[in-house]
Order: structure tokens, then sequence, then C-alpha cells
């Protein structure tokens, strides 16, 4: 069993919480308006789950999500996230967090952005290519023929190694798709940006083995 903190508690957060109160893990739920406003969503989890502020989720965590408007870098909680494996599912959106220069162009990936906010994380890009229904949906167990794939990035062998487990634990195969500086090969838009697993007309989705996800991947362009 492991200990999931969530900074950030919308679509995807909640999915992937869900996900792992399934398979067992107990996870600590945040958001921005504070720990009150989770009241609803920890009682429909369960036991297993609770709500705190971001820095209590993050001291809390073995495993640490980041899923918040790349906007809100600046305001994550450094400190608790030292040492730990932090998963990044942010996806930079200009409409919505103002133009990033270096976003804009290709001289930064956003999860390079993210670690300029929390220096000491093991980070790890994960769980930003596919539809919130389709996460809950598409989750399989490690037998299953149909099971999906989910693309991660990073530089630390040592938290992609701890993510690797976690998104299996919860119903997912891995594809390695580099260090983080690759990460624009799963942003918003790439090949393997949503379309493998179907349109989002179709909640329930449809499953992306691994070669899908790799194929997608080498047919992203910058």
């Amino acid at each position: 069993m492991t200990s999931v903190g969530f900074i950030g508690s919308g679509a995807i957060g909640s999915t992937i919480a869900r996900l792992a109160v399934e398979a067992g893990h107990q996870v600590v739920l945040s958001n921005s308006r504070g720990p009150e406003t989770l009241a609803d969503t920890v009682a429909e989890l369960g036991p297993r789950a609770t709500a705190a502020t971001s820095g209590e989720a993050g001291a809390a965590g073995d495993i640490v999500v980041v899923t918040v408007p790349v906007k809100a870098f600046p305001t994550l909680p450094a400190a608790p996230l030292a040492g730990k494996t932090v998963i990044d599912t942010c996806n930079y959106g200009p409409d919505r967090d103002g133009p990033i220069a270096e976003l804009d162009g290709t001289s930064l990936t956003s999860s390079e952005l993210l670690l300029r906010y929390i220096p000491d994380a093991g980070l790890v890009k994960a769980f930003n290519t596919i539809y919130f229904k389709h996460l809950l949906s598409l989750a399989r167990p490690a037998e299953a023929a149909d099971r999906s794939y989910l693309p991660i990035a990073g530089d630390s062998a040592s938290a992609k190694a701890a993510v690797t487990e976690f998104i299996a634990s919860i119903g997912y195969g891995v594809v390695d798709a580099g260090p983080l500086a690759d990460g624009w090969r799963q942003a918003t838009g790439t090949p393997v940006w949503g379309t493998p697993y179907g349109a989002a007309s179709n909640e329930k989705g449809q499953p992306a083995g691994g070669d899908a996800i790799r194929t997608a991947l080498a047919t992203a362009t910058r």
C-alpha cells in the first residue's frame, strides 16, 4: 500500500484517486479552496481518503500527484516535495494559463518549468495524455489482453520505477518516453495526446497498447 498525496483534485486528480483507492492505496486530497470543500469527494471515496492542505498532502504522500494549471506552479509547496516522487499531470494552455514565452517556443517543456519550482523532487510526467473518463473506464488487470498503456517521461530512474509500479497497480502499463526534455512528445495536441484512447464523445474509450503509444510518440513533431 502506498500513500498518494494530491495537490489539485479536479477531474484527473479525483479519477486517479478513485483508481488508487480501489487498488488499496491511501489518498490525501487537496485543492486551492481548502479541505472542507472536498468533504463530498472524500465521503464518496471512503475510509482510505482524507482531505488536507496542499502542504499537508505533499508531506503525507509517498508519491505526490500535482494536477494544477501551469499558472499555479509558483504557488506549489516546494519544501514538502523535496525528495518525493512527484507525478506531473499538467498541460499548458495559453488561454487558461496566459502566455509563457519559453513554453510557446521550444526551449522548455512544462515539466522542466515545474521542476524549477520543486527542484528537489523526482519528477515524472504522466496521465496528461488521457481523458479522465477514459482513464477510469480503461483500467484493466495486468493479465488483460486489452490493457492500455500510458507514456511517462522523467530524469530520475528511481522515480520512474516508483511511478511505473503505481500506474501498474491502478490498471495500466507504461511506455518510457524518455527524459523530461522529451516531454513535448506527449504535450497537448501531439499524436499520443488523447487520440489513441478514442474520441471524448465515446466515454468508454478504446484500449491502446504499448505499440500504439510508442508509434504515436515517435511521430510527434515540434
